[in-house]
């Protein structure tokens, strides 16, 4: 390499005569009328772990509301279908499409006439209240009852003696019904022959002589009916206890009535 003098001194050349360049691409120019990526901002922790919290309350909520809702079992009526203090999740969303409750389910529904009044129960505490309204817990109970379904609109049902339970002049085979019990009750409220009307249920405990279903509230003003208004879904599953898990399908018994 030599150097040849120029006005302000010497500048280095090349054997070859080529003046040294810096070889590094040049950064290309934005295009005309664009403006170059931002670059995006993340929230603080303290802004964005609140948020989430409300998203999957919101969501808790309307899958409360809308689909799936837990339930505790508050008694034993139901053994040994279902235990006390079972959780069970109850079915909403066929309902929506039209679905009603038919022979054979397990239903949830609100008390239709002061059912439980003289029941002593737990009351619930804030906390509980709160993670039940949002779906995060099994819902208070209080308002709440649990049974399976008999008859529906147009049946009869009757009970004679100690039974079997007859719907529409058939005989049931209850396989369910609490060891050691009669599939009817032999006293006042055991005996009865009644027809369900159009918009309601007849249902009983499956311990059978531990429930105060139907049989015992056919004076409340709607002959122990159960208006479908009332109907909260259909238990679908036990969810809790583990050693208690278990689904809930329609028995054999009244898939013949059909």
């Amino acid at each position: 390499m030599r150097q040849e003098p120029t006005e302000s001194g010497t500048a280095d050349v090349t054997d070859a005569g080529d003046v040294a360049t810096d070889l590094r691409p040049e950064p290309e120019a934005p295009a005309s009328g664009t403006r170059p990526p931002k670059r995006r901002r993340r929230l603080s922790p303290w802004v964005e772990y609140p948020l989430l919290a409300v998203v999957a309350l919101v969501l808790a909520f309307l899958i409360k509301t809308f689909l799936v809702q837990a339930f505790l079992i508050p008694s034993g009526s139901m053994q040994n279908t279902l235990q006390e203090d079972d959780r069970v999740l109850v079915d909403k969303l066929t309902p929506w499409f039209g679905s009603e409750p038919d022979r054979g389910e397990v239903v949830v529904f609100r008390d239709p006439a002061d059912w439980l009044a003289g029941h002593e129960l737990k009351p619930p505490s804030t906390t509980q209240k709160v993670l039940g309204f949002v779906g995060l817990m099994p819902a208070a109970g209080e308002q709440h009852l649990i049974k399976r379904v008999i008859g529906v609109a147009g049946d009869t049902v009757e009970c004679q003696g100690t039974g079997p339970v007859k719907l529409n002049g058939k005989p049931l085979d209850e396989p369910y019904v609490y060891e050691g019990n009669t599939p009817c009750s032999n006293d006042a409220g055991g005996q009865f022959r009644i027809t369900v009307p159009a918009g309601h249920l007849w249902v009983m405990g499956d311990h059978r002589q531990h429930s105060q279903d139907s049989r015992y509230h056919q004076n409340d003003g709607r002959g122990g009916m159960v208006p479908l208004t009332d109907v909260v879904g259909r238990a679908i599953v036990v969810a809790w206890p583990v050693p208690n898990w278990s689904t809930l399908p329609v028995p054999d018994t009244f898939e013949a009535q059909d």
